[in-house]
């Protein structure tokens, strides 16, 4: 089985979750960014990855605005699943943008990144240009999906679409290029849901819509 959580920020008690506790030899927890554990390099956090590793089901995480990318794009890309990803450590796989894969028979675009809502606090400390998706990361995204005749069964993104967030009560602080390219996506890209991670609530925007952070969801 897949399923779906929200940033986990590096906090390791979020895999304490019975629902997460429920998970096995095959199943796949996907993150919708800002996963957290690859931050520093340190041995600590060395020690946590291996032991995230040897949970029994895969972690599958998508990139978020609180990544250290000078360590995770360290990390060689393979062929997995049917798109590009990093594999961090046996069972943990960083998911890239503008990717599609297919696990279990669903279809799956993710697209991570985006703005960080403290960038200017940030920006002298621990904040990384990469967050933001490039152009050339979105057109790839394009080319994915018409190759896949612009239908998928799930999207997972970070960021939201910029349409939603008054519903999220998110401010806009950047209209980025990816926000347009989401606009598009709600258009022109056939889905059953869409899942995002960033605002840190869980909440159903009708119809096809679902903000993550603690719940816990299954792909069915």
């Amino acid at each position: 089985m897949i399923y779906v959580t929200g940033d986990t920020h590096g906090d390791l008690s979020r895999f304490k979750d019975p629902q997460i506790k429920k998970l096995g030899h095959g199943d796949t927890l996907i993150i919708c960014g800002d996963f957290g554990f690859i931050w520093n390099g340190s041995k600590k956090e060395v020690s946590v990855l291996k032991k995230l590793s040897k949970l029994g089901f895969t972690i599958a995480f998508i990139d978020g605005c609180h990544e250290n990318f000078d360590i995770l794009e360290s990390y060689p890309t393979e062929t997995w699943n049917g798109g590009m990803a990093r594999r961090i450590d046996k069972n943990l796989i960083h998911l890239m943008r503008g990717q599609i894969y297919t696990i279990e028979d669903k279809k799956i675009f993710t697209f991570g990144g985006g703005c960080s809502q403290d960038i200017d606090f940030r920006r002298e400390n621990d904040w990384w240009e990469r967050e933001q998706p490039t152009h050339d990361e979105i057109m790839e995204g394009i080319h994915n999906l018409e190759a896949a005749d612009n239908s998928v069964d799930y999207i997972i993104t970070h960021e939201p679409p910029a349409a939603l967030k008054e519903c999220l009560n998110v401010d806009v602080l950047q209209r980025l290029e990816l926000h347009a390219f989401f606009d598009e996506l709600i258009k022109g890209c056939e889905y059953k849901k869409w899942f995002f991670g960033k605002c840190h609530i869980d909440k159903h925007i009708p119809i096809k819509f679902y903000a993550m952070f603690n719940n816990v969801t299954p792909l069915k």
